[in-house]
């Protein structure tokens, strides 16, 4: 059936009930996964379930090649959505966006599409706001770093679970899971350029802002095309291993409610690095909530905030 849903004053139709974010990677990147996707033009929506702030919520999703948009949260029943999650076992416990299970299709069916209740249907606006980027740094060509230099293993690496806790507490790093005393203090200078953030500490080079949320390949192929063209005048970009990217990690919420010093953008608040895990999975460092874990590398993907040796 061609269901239909009202999100402000749009109609969208049809609902694709098979679209989940595990079918997303094959069918919208690698084109290999199924044959519906005409067009870079072509929109497909679906209703999945996100719980990566730890409160899951209904949400409608505007999926195309190379085009992801939440289109309105769905006030449904709370103890629904939980069950939803629920039953994704312990096996999905990284992922934390879901397809949606039958009750809660039925629900939809029944309460909220053709013609149902609008007050349920809370249109996400996007916007355009100027981020807070905190106070000036100094340059870096006037500061200067007094303390001891440290040199942070820089090369990609294979990382299981008990290692990660025991490299975070090598380097004191703040992990909320982990090392929920620990500290690791930078010092911060502006770049050459005002999309660059240097940490004299370490001799890294941040980006501000980074990538957005993709599959670890097209974060990969996106970072080799940035390095070809020479991204803010450099071309020896890479992702952080996971003890850079720890090494930024701050010990409390700024006010844009990630621990990260209010330089960088929020905008990318779980990050790929390179590390890998055996038998399989990659590692991110989550600013959001304070810590390292790791998930597949496709679904569903992570952004990435790129940086380079001095």
């Amino acid at each position: 059936m061609f269901h239909k849903v009202k999100v402000g004053d749009k109609v969208i139709s049809p609902i694709d009930w098979e679209m989940c974010p595990e079918l997303t990677f094959g069918t919208f990147e690698s084109w290999g996964g199924r044959e519906r996707v005409r067009n870079n033009d072509e929109r497909v929506y679906y209703f999945y379930v996100d719980h990566w702030d730890g409160d899951p919520k209904l949400y409608l999703m505007e999926r195309g090649v190379k085009h992801a948009k939440v289109m309105a949260e769905i006030k449904a029943p709370k103890k629904m959505v939980e069950d939803c999650v629920a039953e994704q076992g312990w096996a999905a416990r990284f992922e934390q966006t879901f397809g949606i299970n039958s009750q809660i299709r039925d629900w939809l069916i029944q309460n909220v599409l053709d013609g149902g209740d609008s007050e349920l249907v809370v249109p996400v606006v996007e916007e355009d706001e100027n981020e807070d980027m905190g106070p000036s740094l100094p340059g870096m060509d006037t500061a200067s770093f007094m303390g001891e230099p440290v040199t942070l293993p820089s090369e990609h690496s294979y990382v299981q679970e008990e290692e990660v806790a025991e490299l975070i507490r090598k380097w004191n790093f703040f992990d909320t899971e982990h090392n929920p005393d620990g500290r690791f203090d930078n010092c911060l200078v502006n770049g050459h350029s005002e999309e660059t953030v240097v940490d004299l500490r370490t001799g890294l080079m941040w980006q501000r802002d980074g990538l957005d949320i993709n599959s670890i390949r097209k974060i990969q192929r996106s970072l080799s095309e940035l390095n070809d063209q020479g991204l803010h005048g450099y071309s020896d970009w890479r992702l952080p291993t996971i003890e850079e990217a720890m090494s930024l990690m701050e010990t409390t919420e700024n006010d844009k409610g990630v621990h990260l010093h209010p330089c960088f953008s929020k905008k990318q608040p779980f990050i790929f690095v390179s590390a890998q895990r055996k038998p399989g999975g990659y590692w991110f460092v989550d600013y959001k909530q304070g810590r390292a874990f790791w998930s597949s590398g496709t679904i569903p993907g992570g952004f990435a905030r790129l940086v380079r040796s001095v």
